[in-house]
């Protein structure tokens, strides 16, 4: 058995290696940048007008001069036009280019204008200003994005303004998501008194496709031929499989061994934490990575956040950023085992406050309603006072 962190260590030893494809630019929200955009020019690519006003030469304002004569008006998406005369002005509206022959704006409000005449009204302005200088924020041939990056409507208006309408990102691996038991029946179904309806094969699809990931359902049942010849054909056509249930120590629990025999190696079974310790992880000779998780939903659901989200985003190159929260009630948990505590998480005067709600054990997937994530807590104490801080695992926005 290991602990929590060499657990973690081992699973972010194993990373999937990620092609990339390309979408298009109105199907990329959500994915994961997979190559390294550049910018095709400045930005701004020219001078641009920041208010809108009137352009002049500083040096007449500084020699005195408050009135000028408008000989135009440059407005956005022009050619730029040239100054005529220094003593002069011209026009200007948001977004233009600057013109020729001028090196400051002022605004309409500073200003007056009767007739052809624009008299300033302030006595302050300061050379340059109102400008939003070229290549002010990115030079050609800067790097804008890099891989890694998940895409939101501000990299999307990047990526748009920078001419990439096929996005280059990082393919999600083929996954499978298999339940396992003779218990389990379809959601359409009644079930017999003795059988539930799946459910974990549904919760990790949804958690899944949370970041644009997809996978293919499977069930097995517990026979245990079945179960290897299952197993085998489903790893020769994925690069991960989620497995959840037969993993335990019953009679029934084919797993562990199946998989061994088609040639993944065990990198671990068991895991010093609660829920989930019957966690089995192992890695094929190909490189297939197999995530077995416990059948109890809680301890699916736990699993799954807290150890294949992080590596598949991990895989992708996605900076993963370890959420913490504030345990809001004192709580107590005796085992010498990781425990995940269910919590209700409140932003709090900009504090995350984590409220127990540890329901009724790994089975009891009901009280997951209620909750927002799951707690970390060490297996160095059995004592947890409100106050202390520990690793968060959310599952909800």
């Amino acid at each position: 058995m290991v602990d929590v962190k060499e657990a973690t260590d081992i699973v972010l030893s194993n990373l999937f290696k990620p092609s990339v494809t390309r979408v298009d630019l109105n199907d990329a929200y959500g994915r994961i940048l997979g190559e390294a955009i550049k910018a095709d020019r400045d930005f701004p690519p020219f001078n641009r007008v920041a208010m809108d006003g009137i352009a002049i030469w500083y040096d007449e304002w500084k020699s005195g001069r408050r009135e000028f004569y408008v000989e135009e008006t440059q407005s956005a998406g022009q050619p730029q036009k040239s100054l005529r005369d220094v003593q002069n002005c011209m026009e200007v509206m948001t977004g233009a280019i600057l013109p020729e022959g001028t090196d400051t704006v002022i605004r309409y409000e500073d200003i007056s204008i009767q007739g052809n005449n624009a008299t300033i009204l302030i006595d302050k302005i300061e050379e340059g200003q109102h400008i939003h200088t070229q290549g002010q924020d990115a030079k050609r041939n800067d790097v804008l994005l890099t891989p890694g990056i998940i895409l939101s409507p501000a990299e999307i208006a990047l990526l748009a303004s920078v001419g990439v309408s096929d996005v280059p990102v990082f393919a999600f691996p083929r996954a499978a998501i298999i339940s396992s038991g003779d218990e389990l029946v379809e959601i359409t179904e009644i079930p017999e008194s003795h059988q539930i309806r799946k459910s974990n094969t549904y919760a990790i699809d949804a958690a899944m496709k949370a970041i644009g990931w997809e996978g293919t359902e499977y069930h097995i049942y517990d026979q245990k031929d079945f179960v290897i010849e299952s197993l085998k054909v489903i790893a020769e056509n994925h690069d991960v499989l989620i497995v959840s249930g037969g993993v335990s120590k019953g009679k029934f629990d084919f797993i562990p061994e199946a998989l061994e025999s088609i040639q993944v190696k065990k990198l671990f079974h068991h895991v010093s934490q609660r829920p989930g310790k019957p966690f089995w992880f192992g890695v094929s000779k190909k490189g297939k990575v197999v995530f077995a998780l416990p059948g109890n939903p809680v301890s699916t659901y736990m699993c799954f956040y807290r150890y294949v989200m992080p590596w598949v985003l991990k895989s992708l190159h996605v900076e993963y950023q370890q959420q913490h929260a504030i345990l809001a009630k004192d709580f107590k948990f005796d085992p010498k085992l990781t425990y995940f505590l269910q919590v209700t998480v409140k932003n709090e005067n900009g504090k995350l406050m984590a409220y127990p709600d540890a329901g009724g054990g790994s089975g009891d997937f009901a009280n997951l309603k209620k909750v927002t994530g799951f707690l970390e807590l060490s297996l160095d104490k059995n004592q947890f006072e409100a106050g202390e801080v520990y690793p968060y695992f959310p599952f909800r926005n």
